[in-house]
């Protein structure tokens, strides 16, 4: 199973978070006996090779986040903040119309304790929030749908 981490990497406390996530997803998948690959745009291409690429950086890491959305079985998204972060919105929007169906699933995870959407009731932005399949409150919250997820597709596997 290849597990696409998309979210902000601005910061280095939400690339410290972000990595922490990774490391539980990857922790999870070991403890249950399930083999994954965590895809983290931040990995992609490294700040030597950035520099290097100089004006067409963009264009390389557009090129390597699409290749690697392409490549996925289930996004997981960091959607915290008073707006999903622009990228993180498109990497949703990309891989919502890219996959077949919920057999690919979408999930967020918003810990913000602030509502950001267009209803009282909204968690996020209508497009985002009706895009994603499941919104995790916490991280431990997420983990429990991951583990749900991956014992359906052993199930489909095996099947």
């Amino acid at each position: 199973m290849t597990i696409y981490l998309a979210g902000p990497l601005f910061t280095e406390a939400e690339r410290a978070w972000m990595l922490a996530l990774k490391n539980g997803i990857i922790d999870l998948a070991a403890r249950i006996g399930v083999t994954v690959n965590v895809l983290w745009p931040w990995e992609f291409i490294s700040e030597v090779e950035l520099r290097e690429l100089r004006d067409r950086a963009g264009l390389e890491i557009f090129r390597s986040c699409v290749s690697h959305l392409d490549a996925a079985d289930m996004v997981i998204a960091l959607l915290d903040g008073p707006m999903v972060d622009d990228g993180t919105a498109w990497e949703i929007g990309y891989f919502y119309r890219l996959r077949s169906g919920p057999e690919k699933p979408i999930i967020g995870i918003r810990t913000d304790l602030r509502n950001a959407g267009e209803t009282p009731s909204s968690i996020i932005n209508a497009m985002i929030e009706h895009s994603c399949d499941h919104i995790a409150r916490s991280e431990t919250d997420l983990l429990g749908i991951v583990e749900d997820l991956f014992d359906s597709f052993t199930h489909l596997i095996q099947s």
